[in-house]
């Protein structure tokens, strides 16, 4: 079994490799990433990687995961207000791309189809469960509340690094970005809204 850090310094390193392997993941998938660069970058040797981690497989699965948990914990859903999170979704692609392309490498590579982790559940059912509820209060649109999860996350990711069209970068003006807001705000109120909410709030 891998082990854990017992010291501060042991504790700085495993996080340098996390921070290095996140990078490297990032830029070059699964298959592309090496573990004699993350080892460099990281300040450190192959013999202490594997022993925090095991393999790169389980290394990737240790930082995607974290990235999940990232998202999940920087970005918490609020179903009352849906456009509101997809706006703070948006933010947060904005400030981490990485995230995102850590989680297009996992469907590239590993699941081309069906939920990218097997333990969806457990990022995803507190978020069912809020829009489940806010559907019953009269304030989300009925429907299947993992479509209208999907929808959202989606709109969400209209600009990120998984465009087709364009991907955004924080180094673009602020108004650009106040200007996508606003519009994303606006499709995501009416896309989820009941039908006697449909009058897209004030920003």
């Amino acid at each position: 079994m891998p082990e854990q850090p017992q010291t501060a310094r042991g504790a700085a390193t495993y996080q340098r490799i996390l921070d290095a392997a996140t990078e490297e993941f990032a830029r070059y998938g699964i298959a592309g990433a090496r573990i004699d660069r993350i080892v460099a970058a990281a300040r450190t040797n192959k013999a202490q990687l594997y022993a925090y981690f095991g393999d790169k497989e389980r290394l990737f699965d240790a930082i995607f995961l974290s990235s999940l948990e990232r998202i999940t914990d920087v970005v918490p859903i609020n179903a009352d207000d849906l456009a509101d999170w997809a706006v703070r979704l948006y933010d947060e692609y904005l400030r981490r791309p990485d995230l995102i392309r850590l989680a297009t490498w996992t469907r590239l590579e590993r699941r081309p189809a069906g939920h990218l982790v097997e333990t969806h559940q457990h990022y995803e059912d507190h978020k069912l469960g809020a829009i489940t509820e806010a559907q019953k209060a009269g304030r989300v649109r009925a429907g299947d509340p993992f479509d209208i999860m999907a929808v959202v996350i989606a709109m969400s990711m209209a600009w990120s690094p998984v465009s087709n069209v364009y991907a955004a970068s924080n180094q673009e003006p602020e108004a650009v970005h106040a200007r996508r807001r606003t519009l994303l705000r606006d499709c995501v109120h009416n896309a989820t809204a009941a039908a006697n909410t449909a009058t897209p709030p004030q920003p």
